[in-house]
């Protein structure tokens, strides 16, 4: 990778009008972490720090040529996928990596249901997810509740949280993330677990109403730095502690559900 590279991250995602998910989150935190954002859009959401309002799908075809065109002449060192809301455009994005012969490393978030409760993915398409598109990860990133669908058993504590990690990890993805902030606790633990072992990262709980995007979040960030060359578990850590300040220090927006300072590491 040239050294003038900052570490290219093409996203593959829904969009957010309210700026705190989606592909805003998705740049935001590739940007402030010194990487480039490229996008393909596979949704439109009406959304604010209340909820889903509104969807508007954009066609399969089209998604796909976002990704060819970026593929094409940009090129990519790691891609993150995020809503994929049906099986149709899960085919197209599928297609369209073929078709790119990319090598770049992907960071699947299986998107599933947004913070206020509306459902980001039809039931159809969980199969095509577990069956297509996680065999191809570098790394999958659920939290508890996508892990609990993902993996088709309940997870009560950390003991069944390892357990749904390896029983994910046998459908294909390099590593897994098992996020814990739905877990109690003063402490948020999160997971990673790879053929080779299984690290724990630990946190204290911030206790804040304006986590919205957090999972988007974290993915891109973890693939910016997989897009720079680190390695998983230091991509993991530096994403963490870079989400972590981002809640922190969030800017108190909105009477739900509020947004991240994604430009936390932006000085002056």
């Amino acid at each position: 990778m040239p050294s003038s590279n900052p570490g290219r991250v093409l996203i593959v995602a829904g969009s957010d009008s309210g700026g705190g998910a989606g592909i805003q989150a998705d740049i935001k935190s590739v940007t402030a972490l010194g990487g480039f954002a490229a996008t393909a859009v596979t949704a439109l959401t009406a959304q604010n720090t209340t909820g889903v309002h509104g969807v508007l799908e954009v066609p399969p075809a089209f998604v796909a040529q976002q990704i060819d065109v970026v593929l094409s002449d940009i090129g990519a060192d790691a891609i993150k996928t995020g809503m994929l809301h049906r099986p149709e455009v899960l085919d197209a994005v599928i297609g369209a990596l073929d078709r790119a012969n990319t090598k770049a490393p992907i960071v699947v978030d299986p998107v599933m249901v947004a913070k206020g409760g509306a459902s980001l993915l039809d039931i159809d398409a969980r199969a095509a997810v577990r069956q297509r598109l996680i065999p191809r990860a570098a790394i999958l990133t659920p939290n508890v509740p996508e892990a609990e669908i993902l993996a088709e058993m309940t997870i009560s504590d950390q003991e069944s949280m390892l357990a749904a990690g390896r029983k994910l990890l046998t459908l294909g993805s390099k590593a897994v993330l098992m996020k814990g902030g739905h877990m109690p606790g003063d402490q948020v633990v999160d997971l990673l677990l790879t053929a080779t072992g299984i690290s724990r990262f630990a946190a204290n709980r911030i206790e804040s109403r304006h986590t919205h995007g957090t999972g988007c979040t974290l993915a891109s960030a973890i693939a910016c730095g997989l897009a720079q060359g680190l390695v998983i578990s230091a991509a993991v850590e530096r994403a963490r502690n870079y989400v972590l300040e981002a809640i922190r220090t969030a800017p108190g927006l909105g009477r739900g559900h509020g947004p991240l300072n994604h430009g936390h590491t932006v000085v002056g």
